[in-house]
């Protein structure tokens, strides 16, 4: 999704700073891509993207040499970041997997095939083992039309476990997009009755526990 360039769309402020030190992109880079400036010719804007994309195929080899021989330390660091600018790292991480996943459609390798192979080659790293092997599950399955009043009859009867991912996931945008509704309000309301309801978790929890060990008594 494009942006308007100027930072202030409720996105964080951190990924558009003018003065952010250089990554895959100059500043110069971020200043053309965001809009902030406008003096090009077609020439040299043509010269602009050739350079950022040649940038961006050099980066994706280097990934490879980042994963063999980056040390452990190292890549935690950068996977560690200030609390205020962790909500800003995450839209990174999210919106670089975006970008993967857009760029490589019809790609002759599928994009669920190069991640389950990533996965699994950060498995094994973990395990110090070739043998370590798992399974990544990864579908893209668009949501349909849900039936509000199916969900909500399952709201009404408490049948929480009943609702699917789609439609919860469908509900919740509805509900945002209501005229009605209000997110400062139920940020409060829903604050007031967590600590209730990690109440009735834990002690669901515990008598659980209980119980299990009533049964190999």
């Amino acid at each position: 999704m494009a942006n308007d360039g100027d930072g202030t769309d409720g996105t964080d402020d951190l990924a558009y700073a003018a003065d952010r030190g250089r990554g895959i992109l100059t500043p110069s880079d971020r200043e053309f891509l965001l809009g902030r400036k406008t003096d090009y010719t077609d020439h040299s804007k043509k010269q602009k993207r050739n350079r950022i994309r040649r940038r961006l195929r050099n980066a994706i080899l280097d990934f490879t040499i980042l994963f063999e021989s980056l040390e452990d330390r190292d890549r935690e660091t950068v996977f560690n970041p200030d609390a205020a600018d962790r909500e800003a790292y995450t839209r990174g991480i999210t919106d670089m997997l975006a970008f993967l996943h857009l760029g490589t459609m019809g790609y002759y390798t599928p994009f669920k095939d190069m991640l389950a192979e990533g996965v699994n080659k950060a498995e094994q790293e973990l395990a110090g083992s070739d043998y370590r092997m798992v399974t990544v599950d990864f579908n893209v399955e668009p949501v349909g039309q849900i039936d509000v009043d199916a969900v909500i009859d399952k709201l009404e009867r408490g049948a929480f476990d009943q609702l699917t991912d789609e439609e919860l996931q469908a509900f919740v945008r509805l509900l945002a997009e209501s005229d009605d509704f209000s997110a400062t309000d139920l940020r409060a309301d829903m604050k007031a009755q967590m600590s209730e309801f990690v109440e009735r978790i834990d002690a669901a929890n515990e008598r659980r526990d209980r119980r299990v060990d009533e049964l190999n008594d």
